[in-house]
């Protein structure tokens, strides 16, 4: 009777285990990288998203930046071809060209090196999934640039501590195809009335603060973007308009030029590119992507 009552217990455990695992899910497939030569992550799907056709500045045109954008740029082709290269910060004023600046590196290295990166925004609020991303991109034999536009992290937030395991130090690393490019208008990502508060209450406050900075640390390279002056804001809009064929005489053009970042109360690449948009629709000129 005891043999016939285990024979029947171990056909039940048998077929609740087949139903459990017909109840779970598959494991996420391997993505396939080489559909798209950019990629946006959506976590909640489970997916890496094709980019057809990225939104970017052609590197040539990046003015006022020439000293890091030759150092992103000849970061990112050792990535390419295979050699140690450095995670990346690129950190200063606003619309100086950070985002840009990434766009347009790994542009210049796919038409050297075609199909050498895949390019994939991870968005700040997703840095949570991270370890998951990566360990995604870890099974693909393709070169990865992860790129997190304006990642900064508020106070209380704890997310910055995957992040810091995950660029170095923690168990399983970054995987060697992987290389990661954050911009910031923080050198530290964190607000700076954070960074004083602990040094006020905390216990110990050099180890508190010592614990904030240190993410920015992991980062090898830390690029500084500087407000732009006079002379450099005119040399965008020149540069802008003689590749975009904007037929306006110079001196007419820088009149409008800093009129219209007067009016805006700031010169920097972006709005010297927003005049150009508000000059070529007035002239009838379309600007080609």
């Amino acid at each position: 009777m005891a043999q016939i009552e285990t024979s029947n217990l171990e056909t039940l455990l048998e077929r609740i285990a087949v139903a459990l695992e017909r109840l779970a899910p598959p494991p996420p497939a391997v993505p396939d990288l080489r559909a798209a030569d950019a990629f946006v992550f959506e976590p909640r799907r489970g997916r890496l998203r094709p980019v057809p056709v990225v939104a970017r500045v052609e590197f040539e045109l990046l003015c006022g930046i020439e000293r890091v954008a030759q150092i992103l740029l000849d970061n990112t082709r050792r990535f390419a071809r295979g050699l140690p290269a450095n995670n990346a910060l690129l950190w200063g004023a606003r619309g100086m060209g950070k985002s840009s600046l990434v766009k347009a590196v790994h542009a210049v290295v796919n038409r050297e090196i075609p199909r050498a990166l895949a390019l994939i925004e991870i968005h700040r609020e997703d840095i949570a999934e991270l370890p998951e991303l990566l360990h995604l991109l870890a099974r693909s034999q393709r070169r990865c640039l992860l790129f997190c536009d304006d990642l900064s992290f508020d106070p209380g937030e704890t997310t910055y501590k995957s992040l810091k395991a995950v660029l170095e130090g923690g168990l399983e690393g970054r995987p060697p195809n992987v290389l990661f490019y954050a911009t910031s208008n923080r050198r530290h990502l964190m607000p700076r009335q954070t960074i004083e508060n602990e040094r006020s209450s905390a216990l110990h406050p050099s180890e508190a603060v010592e614990e904030k900075v240190s993410l920015s640390d992991r980062f090898g390279l830390w690029l500084g973007f500087h407000a732009c002056d006079q002379a450099t804001y005119l040399a965008i809009v020149r540069r802008y308009a003689a590749h975009y064929g904007l037929p306006i005489a110079d001196a007419e053009l820088e009149r409008e030029a800093l009129e219209w970042a007067t009016t805006r109360g700031a010169r920097s690449g972006r709005v010297a590119f927003q005049f150009i948009q508000d000059l070529a629709g007035r002239l009838g000129v379309r600007l080609a992507t």
